[in-house]
């Protein structure tokens, strides 16, 4: 086999993995194996392609690595709209009781079911604090 066609499966195999996975886990051996892709098509000895190949694979490894860190700390997932509730206020609109499993507070416009997180009765009409959501049901104190 050609090894330029080799090389070139090489590539697209590693570019098709990448685009197929959520990490970045492949994109260093594509750059080693289009370095090594180039060396074949400029006539370079097969010993040479793989040393292409294994040193550009453990540069770009080395020096895009920290990059992609750096980039991914940056873009942390957005909120959703239930974690919002969180540290906010609500009106308890049936009374809390975690014995009878009973309870509902209404925070920004929304219903939500209720649970004293220290385990005592809240009347209906108080404020509380969310303090955070389990499944369905939010955990609230007494603000």
């Amino acid at each position: 086999m050609n090894m330029t066609i080799f090389w070139l499966i090489a590539f697209i195999l590693f570019v098709v993995g990448e685009a197929v996975t959520v990490g970045l886990v492949s994109i260093w051996f594509a750059v080693g194996s289009l370095g090594a892709l180039l060396t074949a098509a400029l006539g370079g000895g097969l010993w040479l392609q793989i040393a292409v190949f294994l040193i550009l694979s453990a540069l770009s490894l080395m020096l895009l690595k920290p990059l992609s860190r750096k980039w991914m700390a940056g873009h942390k997932a957005a909120r959703t709209n239930a974690d919002r509730v969180i540290g906010e206020t609500a009106l308890v609109t049936e009374d809390i009781d975690n014995t009878m499993a009973t309870g509902q507070v209404q925070v920004d416009g929304q219903i939500w079911t209720a649970r004293s997180a220290h385990g005592v009765v809240i009347p209906a009409g108080s404020r509380v604090k969310v303090l955070s959501i389990q499944g369905v049901k939010v955990m609230v104190e007494l603000a």
